[in-house]
């Protein structure tokens, strides 16, 4: 088996930083363990270096068990930036509400290195130990404020459910394996085109969607989102929101598309169908929502629904249209909850009333919180409109009934996030202190708003980016 180290140069860097994060942590004192922010920062940037670099570096290792290519190359660089973002945006907060720098930090950089292994994974078994240790990671960031009833209930729930659909997808993927006989995922791809079809693999297939449906957390696989987004620390909540969906969404297009895409008609339905269901669900659940962090749960649910439609394209289109806007996702919704970690951080509430005023206590947060809603909601010249009409114009021959469906779900979000904006701007605060929110803070809100924005107007860099990685994944 040939072992090509540059092209696993990305995951060796990162669990060296990690690691050296973790030992530093042990070994220096604890007042001057703060610094370790700094630290996991540059190693993370190092890291997207790194990853960057190696973009045209492409290969598959160990038998077909390991794929490099420039489909993995672009969620390795999407889920890098989002730890970077996180790690930034949450220097105060980290500070002052969790404990062990080090440990927090370490955890960040080994969740996102199982994340690189699920997209890289050719295989069921690797796709396996990348998920396990993303989900292991997640299940201890969501429980680190282990003083609070909150972080702790959202720390079992997803450690129970996780495990749970962990336990279907597995079984989804060993009926796979008994129908096809092979792990690999390339291989499973050459054996369903040869005709290996039979009723253990469609309810394999069906697993396989359940399983996957409770990472991304589409309806009906979305009932802990809202309590564990709601408990788990904001920028844990924030980075379980973006990478740990892009991941999982690169795992599906990977499973589906490159290994199921030939019996398509047992599939593309259901998937359809949630895709529906989580937009419609995620968008009416979402209106009557008070706590802001519960609507963006809610929020988040809906968005998993927009871009399962790129799935249900089954195409080039349909995958760019996948990575595009979820890497356009990314910057408006770490924007939007890293102002609510400094609100949080300050008036210790994260309910919709308690955010009067903030235009007048903090108008830089105020401002991105405004940019960042009215992208998720899909308003132009905004990032959010960009990613949405890619998507969509993917199934407009096919599925013309979700085009209209999406649209129809994208004006009522308009309302929900329009009640915040409502409240930022209108009214007037019961406290008119200002929110101090610190440079590292400030300098990721000025990052994820202008980013929102740019992407906007001009989405041409980003659209041939992933127009080139959707070109790799077919062509391999």
């Amino acid at each position: 088996m040939e072992l090509n180290f540059s092209l696993l140069m990305p995951e060796l860097a990162l669990f060296g930083v990690g690691l050296l994060t973790f030992v530093l942590g042990l070994l220096v004192p604890s007042q001057s363990r703060k610094g370790l922010g700094s630290i996991a920062l540059m190693g993370l940037i190092l890291v997207l270096g790194v990853t960057v670099a190696n973009w045209s570096n492409q290969g598959v290792m160990l038998n077909g068990m390991y794929i490099v290519d420039r489909y993995a190359m672009f969620f390795k660089i999407l889920c890098l930036t989002s730890a970077i973002l996180v790690v930034f945006g949450s220097y105060k907060y980290v500070d002052q509400q969790v404990k062990n720098h080090f440990e927090y930090y370490s955890t960040i950089m080994f969740t996102t290195l199982g994340m690189m292994v699920m997209i890289s994974a050719g295989d069921f078994i690797t796709l396996y130990m990348g998920l396990e240790l993303m989900t292991i990671s997640f299940v201890i960031l969501a429980a680190f404020r282990s003083t609070e009833a909150k972080s702790l209930e959202a720390g079992m729930k997803y450690l129970l459910l996780a495990g749970m659909s962990t336990a279907v997808l597995l079984y989804g993927l060993s009926l796979v394996y008994g129908t096809t006989g092979t792990i690999l995922i390339g291989e499973v791809a050459s054996k369903v085109a040869a005709g290996v079809d039979s009723p253990l693999l469609i309810v394999g297939l069906v697993m396989l969607v359940a399983g996957l449906g409770f990472k991304i957390s589409a309806v009906p696989f979305h009932m802990w989102s809202p309590d564990v987004y709601e408990g788990a620390p904001t920028p844990v909540t924030s980075f379980l929101a973006v990478a740990s969906k892009a991941a999982s969404f690169a795992v599906f297009v990977r499973l589906f598309i490159g290994s199921f895409g030939v019996i398509q008609e047992h599939w593309v339905g259901l998937i359809a169908v949630l895709a529906a269901l989580s937009m419609v669900i995620g968008n009416l659940v979402a209106i009557p929502q008070t706590n802001i962090k519960r609507m963006l749960a809610y929020s988040s649910v809906a968005q998993a629904g927009y871009i399962m439609v790129g799935l249900v394209a089954v195409s080039e289109a349909g995958i760019k249209g996948v990575m595009f806007y979820a890497f356009l996702y990314v910057f408006a919704t770490i924007g939007a909850f890293t102002v609510v970690a400094a609100v949080s951080n300050q008036t210790g509430s994260d309910e919709i009333a308690d955010y009067a005023g903030l235009i007048q206590r903090a108008p830089l947060a105020a401002s991105v919180m405004l940019v960042s809603l009215l992208s998720m909601a899909g308003i132009p010249p905004l990032a959010g409109f960009v990613g949405k009409f890619y998507l969509f114009q993917t199934v407009v021959q096919d599925h013309l009934w979700l085009v209209f469906l999406g649209l129809i779900m994208s004006m009522i979000s308009v309302y929900y996030y329009l009640r915040v904006i409502l409240v930022i701007f209108r009214d007037e605060p019961k406290d008119a202190s200002p929110i101090r929110l610190g440079g590292a803070t400030a300098i990721t809100l000025v990052i994820t708003m202008v980013a929102t924005i740019l992407l906007g107007i001009y989405p041409g860099p980003l659209s041939e980016m992933a127009n080139m990685a959707a070109q790799s994944f077919l062509i391999r």
